[in-house]
């Protein structure tokens, strides 16, 4: 009687994962622990107000555990849909926008299905696409790092790709496309173009929301992560036409959203007073941040429609990132992407972080000067 040999090795066992996944890296955000200054990760600086955590430990109270939640929060989802004017049909609420773009990878990308994206760019796209196998067209920016919207169409046509990524504001340069930039390449794709507006509320240009009624290709994704300061919760939803939000939900796992994270996004979305306020406190903070960076000597930064900004300096970037960790500072290295060697990105944290930041700057590029 014939057996099957078993496995010899763990070697043997991770070879039996798809190539296309151990070819990639883990998505890691490493930092050190002792830093009080967190101004790494584009985040909201404040967290919910303490009346508002009251009230919902004693919400808490009354959520079932036992119970699975639905498949979609439809009362979360019809009040964004009031907020945004759109149909509560064509919302799909994910656990956090991330979530969502591995959904769209599932649903619209087979080994070899051409996509399109312009970089630098938030990186998980290229590698959702790689990992679904997909056949992707890079596209390199223009010389002030905004997205090459002409190049962008003309990749689109030539590869008659079947999903094409857009983000403005873009992560990690900060700006955003003119929105007759975005309609252009709309109405050029014969594909779904992903319209990414995780920072749409710092965004001078307003939403892509409007092009959903002319062009069926259309789909909008959304964090509330950034302007609404829930990253810790984990919600994110995607706008589209009813119809393809329909064929989007067949490739999602059920029960994504937990019922207190509900509860909490309903309960700020009742705040729209606070949610303005600080947006337009982050938004102040982004353009003082940038005027003082604008100031320093030997600093080149980037001005930027979200809440952060990146710069460089004649300083080694990894060099300069462990002087700010020394000093209490977290800030973000953006030179593993080939377009920004040497960049640093920034966020607009409170007033007393962004001066710990800019002092511990002006710190180590005077040592450094006089080294």
């Amino acid at each position: 009687m014939n057996s099957t040999p078993a496995l010899s090795s763990i070697d043997d066992v991770i070879s039996l994962i798809r190539p296309s996944v151990r070819n990639e890296h883990a998505y890691v955000v490493g930092a050190p622990s002792h830093c009080e200054v967190k101004l790494n990760q584009n985040e909201s600086p404040f967290d919910l107000p303490a009346d508002l955590k009251e009230e919902l430990a004693e919400a808490f109270t009354k959520i079932e555990a036992n119970r699975y939640p639905d498949e979609q929060p439809t009362k979360l989802r019809n009040a964004l849909a009031e907020r945004d004017g759109v149909d509560p049909e064509g919302i799909i609420v994910g656990n956090g926008s991330n979530e969502l773009t591995y959904t769209f990878g599932t649903a619209f990308i087979d080994p070899g299905t051409p996509v399109v994206m312009p970089r630098p760019m938030f990186s998980l796209y290229e590698k959702v696409a790689r990992i679904c196998g997909a056949d992707l067209t890079p596209v390199a920016p223009s010389e002030d790092l905004s997205f090459d919207a002409g190049a962008i169409e003309k990749a689109v046509v030539e590869t008659d790709a079947v999903m094409t990524v857009l983000t403005t504001p873009n992560n990690p340069t900060g700006l955003a496309m003119p929105m007759e930039e975005i309609e252009q390449i709309v109405s050029a794709a014969n594909g779904v173009v992903v319209v990414d507006e995780a920072y749409v509320e710092f965004n001078p240009v307003g939403s892509a929301t409007h092009l959903l009624e002319k062009y069926p290709n259309v789909v909008i994704l959304r964090t509330l992560s950034k302007g609404m300061g829930l990253a810790g919760v984990r919600l994110g939803y995607m706008i589209a036409r009813p119809e393809l939000a329909h064929e989007v939900m067949k490739s999602r796992l059920p029960f994504m959203v937990d019922r207190f994270s509900e509860q909490i996004a309903l309960s700020l979305l009742d705040r729209e007073d606070l949610l303005a306020e600080r947006v337009g406190l982050m938004k102040q903070a982004t353009q003082k941040l940038i005027a003082a960076l604008e100031e320093m000597p030997g600093v080149d930064v980037v001005p930027s429609d979200a809440n952060f900004c990146i710069f460089r300096t004649d300083r080694d970037a990894d060099a300069l990132q462990a002087d700010l960790a020394d000093a209490g500072v977290l800030v973000r290295n953006m030179s593993g992407y080939p377009e920004l060697p040497g960049y640093l990105r920034v966020s607009a944290g409170t007033e007393a972080e962004n001066k710990a930041f800019l002092t511990a700057l002006e710190r180590s590029l005077r040592g450094a000067d006089t080294a």
